[in-house]
């Protein structure tokens, strides 16, 4: 399976600037333990934006860039979401998208499932995740109370690929 997993304001905004909208805590966890000895993907910029001594060791972590010569402790480095599958399917291994922009672009064709923390509020954003809702080929699946971190209301969101969707 290949998840996405994204946090979007009420616009779909995910960021300004090369930097996420907001970081909250119960996200962080989750994602650590769902990506647990499984397959980690992220842009060269995400990948970037994280500090060495945090980029998760108990998984395999894979930066998706053109750059074939780029280097990063602690992460492979493929060029294609075809490269990115046949490594995961290698390890056995499901595959976890985690950014940027450009990554969740790539790969929304190869996506099974997508899991948005969606927050209910609109941020002064210049990058966009597509606007699932509005996506015949995806459905609400799933959604959960209203949560809270401090001021912030948000809301997990699962959306899954209809199998059969054809455009």
């Amino acid at each position: 399976m290949i998840y996405g997993i994204v946090t979007a304001d009420r616009n779909w905004g995910i960021g300004k600037n090369g930097r996420q909208i907001t970081n909250i805590p119960d996200d962080i966890r989750y994602i650590r333990a769902v990506t647990t000895g499984q397959t980690a993907v992220m842009g060269r910029h995400t990948c970037e934006s994280i500090p060495t001594a945090q980029l998760q060791m108990n998984r395999t972590n894979i930066v998706l860039t053109g750059d074939s010569d780029f280097k990063a402790q602690g992460a492979e480095v493929c060029t294609s979401p075809e490269e990115i599958i046949s490594r995961a399917a290698e390890l056995q291994n499901d595959i976890y998208v985690l950014g940027g922009a450009d990554t969740f672009n790539t790969m929304l064709p190869h996506f099974d499932e997508i899991q948005v923390t969606f927050i209910d509020y609109s941020y002064d954003v210049d990058t966009y995740f597509p606007d699932l809702d509005k996506m015949p080929e995806w459905v609400l699946v799933e959604e959960s109370e209203e949560q809270t971190h401090f001021d912030t209301v948000y809301y997990l969101r699962r959306y899954l690929r209809r199998k059969d969707y054809r455009p």
